[in-house]
């Protein structure tokens, strides 16, 4: 269990008080890292915090910051770094949405969407930078997700809800590849670069007929809980995956297997 333990490392997440977000900050805490929340909404952000397992002499902070805004992430980064003086770890989650799909969304619409890229991107660097000029590596995790590696099925949508959204494909489809991208650069300064790909895990509010035909899809034959994503992150994160690099573990219940 030694090469799960996260004890004395801080853990960076962006967009962590969302319904998949909270589960991931969880898991960090548990494992034993500071952990760093950070959302667009800085009360948000430190209520998230506070509400996370503390182990002995852990603490978890709060930070406001937005992705898609370069002069936020500037700050908030430099804030995340004063809260414990080091990030030892990055999860890149937070995502501005957009629910238009193939039929309706508009060309700002889509460039915008794209932009959680770029913003994801920023950090990543950031990130990078700070590990380089301590020495002491890192690991990077940014969230996938299915939808970047096979098309959705029209038939588990069709009559009931939109499409699911063209943009998020195309950005989360560019997420994968960018990790295996950053890897292969980053790799000799120790800094592993690997993406975690959820599958179908849709929060308390998504509608019901919907779900019950992604169901029939999933030769799990349910859906995804959120911290069926716990073991997953802690093992990119932690020394366990220490020979792990520019990978894309999928979560799926075995949909992308078919």
């Amino acid at each position: 269990m030694e090469l799960f333990d996260l004890t004395g490392k801080t853990a960076l997440i962006s967009g962590a008080s969302g319904w998949l977000g909270s589960a991931m900050a969880e898991a960090l805490a548990e494992a034993g890292a500071n952990v760093i929340v950070t959302s667009r909404d800085g009360d948000r952000a430190k209520e998230a915090a506070e509400r996370l397992p503390v182990k002995d002499d852990v603490r978890h902070f709060g930070v406001e910051l937005d992705q898609m805004e370069g002069e936020s992430t500037a700050r908030g980064f430099e804030a995340a770094l004063k809260c414990t003086g080091r990030i030892d770890i990055l999860v890149n989650n937070g995502h501005e949405g957009n629910a238009s799909d193939l039929t309706t969304v508009t060309r700002e619409e889509f460039s915008r969407t794209l932009e959680n890229a770029t913003g994801w991107f920023d950090l990543a660097r950031r990130f990078h930078d700070h590990a380089v000029e301590r020495r002491g590596g890192g690991s990077l995790i940014l969230i996938g997700s299915m939808y970047g590696v096979v098309g959705s099925y029209p038939d588990a949508y069709e009559g009931v809800v939109p499409a699911s959204p063209v943009a998020y494909h195309a950005l989360k489809g560019g997420i994968v590849h960018m990790t295996r991208h950053l890897a292969v650069y980053w790799a000799k300064d120790g800094v592993r670069v690997n993406c975690l790909s959820p599958g179908p895990f849709p929060g308390p509010k998504a509608n019901a007929e919907m779900v019950e035909r992604l169901k029939a899809k999933s030769p799990m034959g349910r859906m995804g809980r959120p911290e069926e994503l716990k073991g997953a992150l802690v093992f990119l994160a932690s020394e366990a995956s220490s020979y792990v690099t520019g990978q894309n573990l999928i979560v799926d219940g075995g949909w992308t297997a078919w």
